[in-house]
């Protein structure tokens, strides 16, 4: 009867131990997951980075003049009435 327990304990230890270090909820996928999470952190700092500079941008452009007059010059090629404009080509 002892030796039956002891088999069945046994067998059940080994389950265990396999599902720890093999199975789906092993200690590898633990670091996988904990890595996987950690990348993700890092993105989600220079998405919030991104998105503050973007923030900005659009609170530049919704309150002052002068980011609308630089996007205008730069993209647009636009100047002012009575400026000269002077292209320098090397």
């Amino acid at each position: 009867m002892t030796k039956t327990i002891s088999i069945i304990l046994l067998v059940l230890l080994v389950l265990i131990q396999f599902g720890l270090w093999a199975g789906g909820s092993s200690i590898g996928s633990y670091y996988e997951l904990k890595q996987a999470v950690a990348e993700q952190r890092e993105e989600n700092l220079r998405n919030i980075a991104r998105n503050n500079v973007l923030f900005a941008e659009i609170k530049d452009l919704k309150t002052g003049k002068e980011a609308i007059e630089e996007r205008a010059r730069n993209e647009l090629g636009m100047i002012r009435e009575g400026e000269i404009f002077y292209r320098v080509v090397e």
